[in-house]
């Protein structure tokens, strides 16, 4: 099921553990790794599809989470031709999002890669809160830094993880080639 832009409807999930670490999920013979997420069926509203994907990829129930937040808007991303089937090019250009944070109100060994028949993950670990940044696929990385931003405001201000910078954004911070002098044009500096 694709919107008129070719963007499938899609949710992303943020686990939280009482150390407000996240779930980490080791995408299923790869070496990928990215938070839980999967796609909204027809009829099914966003939450619905949320405890679903909960449910298939790390096998937890509503009773093992309290829903914390979740993003005021879709978020997109477009996936780089190289991963889209060759059936689907031309149409599919990526996901759009609702995020989710949840906060982990059961001991974690109730987490289950195994819950269903097509595992997603088979490994997870906890990571601190802006960890996923530096270690998510380069496409994703832009709607993560969206959601892990937007979310965090939900946090209590005493457990609010501080603000990192990503990998990315520092090499962009610390190279200044693009900021090459220009005669008489004025310069404004505008925050990041």
């Amino acid at each position: 099921m694709l919107d008129r832009d070719g963007f499938r409807p899609n949710v992303g999930i943020i686990l939280l553990n009482q150390f407000n670490q996240v779930f980490w999920g080791k995408r299923l013979q790869t070496h990928s790794w990215q938070f839980p997420q999967g796609g909204i069926d027809a009829g099914e509203s966003p939450e619905q599809a949320m405890f679903r994907e909960l449910f298939e990829e790390v096998g937890l129930q509503p009773q093992h989470v309290s829903i914390v937040a979740r993003t005021r808007d879709w978020l997109h991303y477009e996936v780089p031709d190289r991963y889209i089937r060759r059936d689907a090019r031309g149409h599919y250009k990526g996901q759009k999002q609702i995020w989710f944070l949840l906060q982990l109100v059961a001991p974690d060994w109730n987490l289950n890669l195994r819950a269903t028949s097509h595992p997603e993950f088979d490994a997870w670990r906890w990571n601190d809160y802006w960890v996923p940044l530096d270690m998510v696929v380069e496409f994703k990385r832009g709607v993560y830094e969206l959601a892990l931003t937007e979310l965090s405001n939900y946090l209590p201000a005493a457990d609010r993880p501080p603000r990192r910078t990503t990998r990315a954004r520092r090499s962009h911070l610390e190279d200044t080639s693009h900021l090459k002098a220009q005669p008489d044009r004025k310069t404004t500096s505008t925050p990041e």
